[in-house]
């Protein structure tokens, strides 16, 4: 449960359940209150996970050891696209 006590998941599995991980219903919020999916401070709206679809660990897709100056790519998903884990590779460097 969020701290509004909205349901986001009924388990952690079923986040990872093999499809792209949970639909995604609603707004999203940052830390700082914004809302992701609305606010021009997130131009490109990427949920930045370095997961396979099933949840597990995407080996040389994660930007760990990234540096500025790198090529390296991450997984992140479109969070337009409704699917946690339906990860596409992004640049470490997109904001």
């Amino acid at each position: 449960l969020c701290p509004q006590g909205q349901l986001l998941a009924k388990s952690w599995s079923s986040l990872f359940g093999g499809h792209s991980g949970a639909a995604l219903r609603g707004p999203i919020f940052s830390f700082n209150g914004r809302n992701v999916l609305a606010d021009a401070l997130w131009p490109h709206q990427l949920a930045w996970h370095g997961s396979t679809p099933r949840g597990g660990h995407a080996r040389r897709g994660d930007c760990q050891g990234w540096r500025s100056s790198g090529t390296a790519e991450g997984m992140a998903s479109a969070l337009a696209e409704g699917k946690l884990l339906a990860g596409h590779r992004h640049n470490c460097s997109t904001p």
